[in-house]
């Protein structure tokens, strides 16, 4: 993984919903930066204006401008122009854009201290059953091993492999504490929470590795908490299955 490419801006964009993220934190940059602009010199100007001179006395009653109050309004109505024009329509647009289930890769995200696990559906395209009370040292996703339609399901530990262009549904939770499932490049950021299930989605459109953190303080390990997502080409993600599924038959002996 290349962390030279995250550079001093923004890490690089390799998700389809990442332009409107990308596009409100500019908005939000500029603001800022002119906010910051036009109240330090505001400030600087009432610091030479009203500082202390021979033959001036300080008043205690409390000035009346209304350049405050109007620029106050403004910046007040500036933040809710970008509540209802950036943000709420950014969130709308991806949460109304969930993924066809049928054409969408389902991969299960457990999160726990001080790792991240990975259940794929196997070359079948069904989950194995699972359950908390089978969790353990030997079995962290707690699956059932007699059930048929676990047999082929993979499982990786801070590995996430995706292809390029397919939709991926991710239904993260939690095994102990809150951790916080974050890939900047893919624009996405989830509490993984204990006793829920959240589903998120995206759709790669760049291949690459791509650097997976917590975002969440979950222990005195946290720092090691972290993983790659793998973004490659359909055929190589399902090369990677087949290699990689409990399923796969035995190489031919030479």
């Amino acid at each position: 993984m290349d962390e030279t490419r995250y550079g001093y801006w923004l890490p690089p964009d390799a998700s389809a919903h990442g332009w409107q993220i990308d596009r409100l934190i500019g908005v939000l940059h500029v603001f800022m930066a002119a906010l910051f602009v036009l109240w330090g010199g505001y400030l600087v100007y009432c610091l030479i204006k009203y500082r202390a001179r021979p033959g001036h006395l300080a008043t205690h009653a409390l000035p009346r401008a209304r350049f405050t109050t109007w620029a106050e309004g403004g910046v007040l109505a500036f933040e809710l122009l970008l509540l209802a024009a950036l943000s709420m329509p950014a969130w709308l647009a991806w949460k109304n854009a969930r993924p066809d289930e049928a054409q969408a890769l389902h991969v299960r995200v457990i999160a726990e201290q001080f790792v991240w696990n990975f259940h794929y559906p196997g070359l079948d395209g069904k989950f194995g059953k699972a359950a908390f009370a089978n969790m353990s040292g030997d079995n962290p996703l707690g699956l059932f091993g007699t059930d048929g339609d676990g047999r082929d399901d993979l499982t990786t530990i801070n590995q996430l492999h995706v292809p390029l262009g397919r939709p991926v549904i991710l239904d993260i939770m939690s095994k102990d504490v809150i951790h916080g499932f974050n890939v900047p490049a893919l624009r996405l950021k989830q509490d993984a929470i204990p006793g829920q299930s959240v589903s998120i989605w995206f759709t790669a459109t760049k291949p690459g590795l791509y650097e997976i953190a917590c975002a969440q303080l979950c222990g005195l390990a946290h720092y090691k908490m972290r993983g790659v997502v793998t973004v490659e080409s359909p055929e190589q993600f399902l090369a990677w299955v087949r290699d990689n599924s409990p399923a796969a038959p035995a190489p031919e002996p030479k």
